[in-house]
């Protein structure tokens, strides 16, 4: 691998003009397909094989046009200090309110409150169902409009209007930080590089993958219902990595300008060896955000493929697009340890004079001589961030959970100020009696089996569908949606259904946002441990064929797994807890969103083997080359410490970024891992890697015999380099030709 990736960084070098003329058409066409296609809507939500899914596929079988899954909204009223709802005043604002929402070209219906019995018993707070034909993910922007505007007019009679419901679930903002974190990458690129030429190489690239992988997500949105919603981990996964895989090739392009090779020669070098770590490392991304489709729900699998395509993409601009603007940039990318006079080369060169080792050299010489103490304190303070870890409760976020700025949050609270906290979270049944001998007898046993559980408040009458067969039933429990009580109501329901069926032959299913919520939250625990199993099985064979050896992927699995806790540890001690909440603008505090744990895997998994790939095959290659174990950890640190920091930090920047997101989900995911960067790379790579691999010695690189003349030879250190030429600047005609080909 290592000499074709050699031979593609020098083609990539000699004919920049092609290399940079396809990308510019690459983003090109995906910008004009983007920008022509269809605007996106969002993708439809269905989580197959869950009990609450079957339900809403068979009321809508049974229940023609009532579109079961459709959106709801909740417009709740509130009479002013002194009056009540059924003031005549208030009476007539809420009547022309009713009206005007029922104008909406995707409404189903509205209720009105006084036919409904909508009004609080001390008449304080009424509210008006409203039904839309489509899920609030598809809701069109001009039906949230007019519901919006609706409810500011009634505003204006003096009577408190908030709105609560789906149908106001919009794709989150992701706040101007995500702008700050691109400046921050910045910054520690021009640091690291010392120029602005250099530092400006990563960061074009990476916007350019970006560019390339959401407008391709934008362009077949509709085609293939990706939704508005794809490209936010997309983005997220690409620019992160983008930066750093150009980050690595750039580095090694600078190491090998300092050992005096010519430019063209330091560019296939660059991409014959730290390329071939950056395909590795990209390999596990593309497999950690692949995996999620065991997961079984759509939209989670249609994220991690789209993401995965463009870390694809981000790996392939590094191996190209990057030595053809090396190509470019020529004598303004200067050998390693050189700097601009700006940025303080008089005082890098007068330190390279002294034979000064770097601040990498002497961490890793520390590390080894005192690698226990290293390995204890390392993985002690990983173990002690993990303790939240033990605390964690997950469940999906409702509206309760909403900032108290909000509309959903104050809709949320006034409805539980006036019917009571497990109004905000009713559950649906549907009872499926076609095979029972007598529908309605049937009917009538299950209303009265729910009745005489405990946590339940109100059952409405069964409303049956045209053929008698079927019928819906209204649970208002007497707890809030995300409370334990409530789940176990709707499992208290679903056993009861067992022996009804038994009885009567009539099949009892739960729906709602509740229950859905409930069953995704199980569907991803159940999920979570053969993803793990099956993501890092994969892995671990391949970073086999990487490092031949067995226990340095051990090693790396292990590591990744701690850091993982920790960072677990940390999202409950800020999003359960509260801690620092403020300081992250955490408004309201709660269960962790069931998708964390398996979503937190899948990424960090990915994003951790690229320090370890890059960072321990420099250690490899540094042993392979007739290094004792100990010294090529040093080696590896002396090379590989500056960049893999960089490259953390500005990871940490990006995800960081995502913080000042509206939806506590994003903050969530950007907080969890950030985080998570952090402890795997200056903890796990950079601590306790190299004391493990300091313990070990001549171990940690031991493979049996029988597996390494089976296992393909990759050459991810670049061994078969050593014979090609050390410097000429002729091209090669039949070498073009053949990559050409290829």
């Amino acid at each position: 691998m290592a000499t074709f990736l050699y031979k593609l960084g020098r083609f990539a070098f000699r004919r920049r003009h092609f290399v940079a003329l396809f990308w510019v058409a690459l983003l090109t066409l995906a910008g004009v397909g983007a920008a022509s296609a269809p605007a996106a809507g969002s993708t439809s939500f269905s989580i197959p094989g869950t009990e609450a899914q079957k339900a809403f596929d068979l009321l809508e079988q049974r229940f023609p046009g009532t579109s079961a899954d459709g959106a709801t909204a909740r417009v709740v009223f509130k009479a002013p200090a002194g009056e009540k709802m059924t003031d005549s005043a208030n009476k007539a604002t809420v009547k022309k309110t009713v009206k005007e929402l029922a104008d909406g070209s995707e409404v189903t219906s509205v209720a009105d409150p006084y036919k409904a019995n909508a009004v609080s018993k001390d008449g304080s707070v009424a509210y008006a169902s409203v039904k839309y034909k489509v899920s609030g993910m598809e809701l069109k922007d001009a039906s949230r409009d007019a519901l919006e505007d609706t409810a500011q007019q009634a505003r204006g009679s003096g009577l408190t209007v908030e709105i609560g419901g789906d149908a106001l679930q919009t794709t989150p903002e992701t706040g101007s930080t995500e702008v700050i974190g691109i400046a921050v990458a910045a910054v520690v690129l021009v640091v690291t590089f010392g120029s602005l030429i250099a530092a400006g190489l990563p960061l074009l690239t990476a916007l350019i993958g970006v560019g390339i992988g959401v407008s391709t997500i934008t362009a077949l949105a509709n085609v293939l219902d990706l939704g508005s919603t794809t490209s936010t981990l997309a983005m997220m996964i690409g620019l992160a990595v983008g930066i750093d895989y150009a980050l690595f090739i750039v580095s090694r392009f600078r190491a090998e300008l300092a050992e005096g090779r010519e430019r063209e020669e330091a560019a296939g070098r660059a991409v014959g060896t730290a390329g071939s770590a950056v395909v590795f490392a990209g390999l596990t991304v593309v497999i950690a955000l692949v995996g999620l489709s065991v997961v079984n729900i759509p939209m989670l699998t249609k994220m991690g493929i789209a993401a995965a395509g463009t870390v694809a993409i981000a790996v392939f601009i590094a191996l190209t697009l990057i030595p053809a603007l090396l190509g470019y940039a020529g004598r303004k990318v200067k050998p390693a340890g050189e700097k601009s006079k700006l940025l303080g080369g008089a005082r890098a060169a007068r330190k390279a004079s002294t034979g000064k080792p770097n601040m990498g050299t002497r961490w890793a010489s520390f590390v080894v001589r005192r690698p226990v103490a290293v390995l204890l304190l390392g993985v002690v303070g990983l173990g002690a961030a993990a303790v939240p870890a033990s605390s964690l409760e997950l469940g999906l976020g409702d509206d309760g959970s909403q900032p108290t700025s909000t509309t959903q949050r104050r809709a949320y609270d006034l409805l539980s100020e006036g019917f009571g906290p497990g109004f905000n979270g009713p559950l649906m049944i549907a009872v499926d009696a076609k095979a029972s001998d007598s529908p309605k007898d049937a009917v009538s046993r299950v209303t009265d089996d729910i009745k005489g559980l405990k946590d339940v408040v109100t059952v409405t009458p069964a409303q049956f569908n045209k053929s008698g067969d079927t019928a819906m039933i209204t649970v208002i429990p007497n707890s809030q949606p995300s409370s334990v009580k409530t789940e176990d109501l709707v499992h208290s329901i679903r056993d009861a259904g067992v022996d009804i069926k038994a009885d009567t032959d009539a099949k009892v299913l739960v729906t709602g946002s509740t229950a859905m919520n409930i069953d995704v939250s199980q569907k991803l625990n159940d999920a979570l441990i053969p993803y793990l199993v099956l993501v890092v099985g994969l892995a671990f064979l391949l970073l086999i064929v990487v490092f031949r050896s067995i226990l340095v992927p051990l090693k790396a699995a292990l590591g990744f797994l701690l850091s993982v806790m920790a960072a677990l540890g940390a999202v409950v001690a800020v999003f359960q807890w509260g801690w620092l909440s403020g300081l992250l603008g955490v408004e309201e505090t709660g269960p962790v969103m069931s998708m964390m744990p398996i979503f937190m895997v899948g990424v960090v998994f990915g994003l951790a083997m690229d320090y370890e790939v890059f960072l321990v095959t420099r250690m490899r290659e540094a042993y392979v080359h007739g290094e004792k174990p100990s010294q090529a950890v040093v080696t590896g640190f002396k090379y590989g410490a500056r960049v893999v920091t960089a490259a953390a930090v500005i990871m940490m920047a990006v995800f960081a970024g995502f913080i000042g997101s509206s939806e506590s989900m994003i903050k969530m995911i950007g907080f969890g891992l950030a985080i998570a960067v952090f402890f795997d790379a200056f903890v796990v790579r950079m601590a306790i890697v190299p004391a493990v691999l300091a313990l070990l010695g001549k171990k940690a690189w031991w493979l049996p015999k029988w597996l390494d003349r089976v296992l393909p030879n990759v050459d991810v250190e670049g061994e078969g380099l050593k014979n090609l030429g050390g410097g000429s600047k002729d091209t090669d005609p039949d070498e073009d030709r053949e990559l050409v080909r290829a």
